[in-house]
């Protein structure tokens, strides 16, 4: 696809971002213009309320500061009369994230990756500038370079991503295609290194989500009386429920994010000196907003075991990682193991391999020296299984997931007022360590177990058995082969004849069992002083024949 095109694309895609964004924001407040206040407010007052909502939930802190004409209508001290509101929704970030991936993934499927995440990126950031000098005003204000800088990063970040992993996968030429290329082309699995790093996280955040989104709805379905009550208590009007139901449901990505914290055992805060976690929960007077009505007021020990939770995630990316190592590595394998092929018959190879699988194993413990074994196992290990780059991929795994961890629970912090209220969410810090750790202990679990380790050992160590092994599945290709059970017998038996001494060599003639043949002379008769015994003849007999029937029947 021609450049320009993409770019045009590329443009379009991030002002649609931008702009169902603030139409999300702007279409409810618009009808609580309309239906809440008659439309007497002033309608310009609309924009800027969206564009803060916006920005709030593009992870840009703002700075209230309420006038004074409302501390005295609602009496709120004067020393509450500002502070910081960072807690964010992150239905807006999520959805600003999806947008930009899917942007970027398509730049990259038109072979102009590089060219599409430009573009959007800079339309995005003119449409933020837009946004943040259009919207400022004196009670929700951002920092000017914040309102530009976070929003931009926040879709450059999923689009720039994106477009690398798609080329990673799918393109055939290219900077990234030839990396790949390179990279692959490592020997003994360390070619697929970054792909299972990268396929492990993704695993592993993925369903970090999930299960934080269903400890959250557990949560919200165990306490709905409590909800409902807070909604009653409210006093709100029909259109106040309204507004306060749509910006619940633009915090339950939040709501999930404080679930994975509370599953990976952290836990999160409701306020300054505040702690729900699996090990217990301390709270004092929280708002009474509904959706925190579904924090537990007590919790007990066996919530603990939530934690196995995330090490089974670990464990599945471990798996996950381990089958593919597997399956890059098997054929090599196998053709370490498999004898040369022969030019021979099938039963010529079937011998072959039987003599020398059971040569090798019942000679190999007196001809082998001693540590042999173990010196050739070692460099099967180091040749066909890497520990170093099953290694770098559990640490890759953990290290990248506790990151992933960590992010979102600073994403999913911050303030909701002054005071005790300027404390809400997880602590990056210890949500990071927690899942960190749970994963590497999960991932290493599948990751760095010794693999097959008997059959692959007794492979190592005879490689005759290995041979016999994979050539009986050759000769049952021949309807006249020997069954293998026959053939194992016979050269048993062979063996311990051999070893007694008393067994012939394999060259040596047989006595065969027909007679000599004419013209040799019989050996002679002990006894006879030279005499032989006279030689069996034999002559044919001549038996009556039978009359026809009618010459019988004449006779008489």
């Amino acid at each position: 696809m021609h450049r320009l095109i993409v770019a045009l694309l590329a443009s379009v895609d991030a002002v649609i971002a931008a702009a169902v964004g603030l139409a999300v924001t702007l279409a409810p407040l618009t009808l609580l213009w309309v239906f809440g206040f008659g439309g007497g407010a002033d309608w310009g007052v609309l924009w800027p309320s969206a564009v803060s909502v916006w920005q709030l939930g593009n992870l840009v802190p703002l700075s209230i500061a309420l006038p004074p004409d409302y501390l005295a209508a609602t009496g709120i001290d004067a020393g509450a009369a500002s502070f910081v509101l960072s807690l964010a929704p992150l239905a807006f970030a999520g959805f600003t994230a999806i947008f930009a991936a899917r942007s970027g993934a398509r730049a990259s499927h038109a072979d102009a990756w590089l060219t599409g995440v430009l573009t959007s990126s800079a339309v995005f950031a003119l449409v933020s500038t837009g946004a943040a000098l259009s919207g400022a005003n004196g009670v929700a204000s951002a920092e000017t370079w914040q309102a530009i800088l976070v929003p931009t990063l926040l879709f450059v970040l999923p689009a720039l991503v994106a477009a690398i992993v798609t080329e990673w996968s799918e393109a055939g030429s290219g900077a990234i295609a030839r990396l790949r290329d390179r990279i692959e082309s490592a020997p003994h699995d360390w070619g697929e290194v970054p792909a299972l790093i990268a396929r492990g996280t993704a695993v592993v955040v993925l369903g970090l989500v999930g299960v934080g989104a269903a400890v959250a709805a557990v949560a919200l379905f165990a306490r709905a009386g409590q909800i409902v009550a807070l909604f009653q208590a409210g006093d709100v009007d029909p259109i106040g429920a309204t507004v306060i139901t749509l910006v619940q449901l633009a915090y339950v990505p939040t709501l999930a994010v404080w679930g994975m914290s509370f599953v990976a055992g952290p836990g999160f805060a409701v306020g300054t000196g505040t702690a729900v976690s699996p090990a217990g929960t301390q709270v004092g007077v929280i708002p009474g907003l509904p959706a925190l009505g579904a924090v537990p007021e007590s919790t007990t020990s066996w919530l603990l075991l939530l934690a196995l939770l995330p090490i089974a995630l670990g464990a599945l990316a471990g798996w996950i990682a381990r089958s593919r190592l597997l399956h890059a590595g098997g054929p090599s394998r196998t053709r370490m193991l498999q004898p040369a092929p022969s030019a021979g018959p099938a039963s010529s190879r079937f011998d072959a391999g039987k003599t020398a699988a059971l040569s090798g194993l019942l000679s190999g413990s007196a001809t082998q020296e001693p540590g042999a074994e173990g010196h050739l196992d070692d460099h099967l290990e180091a040749a066909e299984d890497p520990i170093a780059a099953r290694l770098v991929v559990t640490a890759g795994i953990a290290l990248l997931s506790g990151g992933a961890a960590a992010l979102l629970a600073w994403a999913a912090s911050g303030s909701l007022g002054p005071g005790r209220l300027a404390e809400f969410g997880p602590d990056a810090g210890p949500v990071g360590l927690a899942v960190g750790l749970e994963v590497l202990l999960g991932a290493a679990i599948l990751l760095l177990s010794p693999r097959a380790a008997d059959g692959r050992h007794s492979a190592a160590q005879n490689p005759a058995l290995g041979a016999a092994a994979v050539e009986p599945a050759t000769a049952d290709d021949d309807p006249h082969a020997e069954p293998p059970e026959a053939a194992a017998f016979a050269a048993v038996a062979a063996f311990t004849a051999r070893r007694s001494g008393a067994a012939p060599t394999e060259d040596a003639e047989q006595p065969h069992p027909s007679p000599p043949a004419r013209g040799s002379r019989p050996a002679p008769l002990p006894g006879t002083d030279g005499g032989v015994a006279p030689e069996a003849t034999t002559e044919p007999i001549e038996l009556p024949r039978s009359a026809p029937p009618g010459e019988g029947n004449g006779s008489q």
